[in-house]
């Protein structure tokens, strides 16, 4: 039996994807390698576009109670600029937005097959969709959104990533730094990376950072001494992290990220693959726009094929949607995390803080290439 569409993975794009396609009376069968909800490596920043795309589906992001985001603090050394947000953001946790947007998907109609593991994609006439100790799977049309995972068979053309290893913490901070911290997003600079700090729901703070494999060599690969090595660059981060409790038994982490990636359309592309979220592209971390695009490719895929597109036609659509603000996003993302440069970013913003929010703009998805019905 051949399935008409099958959607490689269940974080934000898939399963956005599929409730979109589901919502349109499609036949669409999900495949998630996770049994259960579990904890990903992301920011939590959930943009003001990223709310409107979920709303776009019927599903309501407001009912899992994430924390409002409004204001800004960009931190380097000593120094800190705080200012407004143009847009209200969310933080809300992966752990709880992929499996309600994953229950909404199966309300919606589309089937959810949950422990099930990809091993290959061979894209042929038809595409087969080798699954480990599970019988193979046939599709017409494949929807790709398995994060930053590779699939053998569909491995994305990507240039050598930087030699960066990301770290996430979850926290429960003193009340005085909740206090702090509270309706903000701090970014904060040190001398070979950088990292976001955020309230999501539950009290609960997250950290995520970017650091040279350099320092997690120099501190033994140990989270305690990174922390405290990190906290000697970052007076932010000493005056925050005072007093808080770690959430998760170990930090997760991930290494060399393709920043900057994306997906434009070759020859030897198969026409029935469509590449959502971080297969289509990837935006640098440090501006918080993920999410948003993963959101924005599932409505853009979904919405081509059931106009009856290419997959060849969807990608050149997308690439033109995002490819500027990734562009900007990565000259952010350079000019923030090396030190000669840092210092005069953060001086600039100072002198003209407006520049912060014209940032922040710039490396959203623009608003001429959202869909909105």
């Amino acid at each position: 039996m051949i399935a008409d569409v099958v959607i490689a993975g269940g974080g934000l794009a898939g399963a956005a994807a599929a409730a979109d396609l589901a919502r349109a009376g499609k036949n669409v069968t999900l495949i998630e390698r996770e049994t259960g909800p579990t904890h990903k490596i992301c920011g939590e920043f959930l943009s003001s576009e990223a709310q409107a795309s979920l709303a776009r589906i019927g599903f309501d992001v407001g009912s899992l109670g994430g924390h409002k985001i409004t204001a800004l603090d960009l931190a380097c050394g000593a120094g800190i600029i705080t200012t407004k947000l143009p847009f209200e953001g969310l933080g809300i946790t992966r752990y709880a937005l992929d499996e309600a947007l994953l229950a909404h998907a199966a309300g919606c109609g589309a089937t959810v097959l949950r422990g099930r593991n990809i091993s290959k994609v061979v894209a042929a006439r038809e595409i087969s969709l080798e699954l480990t100790n599970q019988p193979a799977m046939d599709a017409r049309t494949l929807f790709l959104a398995t994060g930053k995972h590779e699939v053998r068979g569909l491995r994305r053309d990507a240039s050598p990533p930087d030699d960066l290893v990301g770290y996430k913490m979850y926290f429960q901070l003193s009340n005085p730094a909740q206090a702090a911290l509270a309706g903000k997003i701090a970014l904060i600079l040190f001398k070979d990376g950088y990292a976001g700090l955020q309230m999501v729901e539950h009290d609960q703070a997250n950290l995520c950072l970017l650091t040279s494999r350099a320092r997690v060599q120099k501190t033994a690969g140990k989270w305690p001494a990174l922390l405290a090595d990190l906290c000697l660059d970052s007076p932010y981060l000493a005056r925050i992290l005072p007093g808080a409790t770690e959430l998760l038994d170990q930090p997760l982490t991930i290494y060399r990220v393709p920043y900057g990636y994306i997906h434009h359309p070759l020859a030897a592309d198969h026409p029935d693959i469509f590449r959502l979220g971080d297969q289509a592209g990837v935006i640098p971390s440090f501006t918080g726009d993920g999410m948003a695009i993963a959101l924005h490719s599932a409505a853009r895929a979904a919405s081509m094929f059931l106009a009856g597109e290419t997959a060849a036609a969807y990608h050149q659509r997308l690439s033109h949607d995002i490819t500027s603000q990734i562009h900007r996003a990565g000259w952010l993302y350079r000019a923030a995390s090396a030190p000669l440069s840092q210092g005069v970013l953060f001086k600039l913003m100072q002198a003209w803080p407006a520049s912060l929010q014209l940032a922040a703009r710039l490396t959203r998805v623009p608003p001429r290439a959202r869909l909105h019905h």
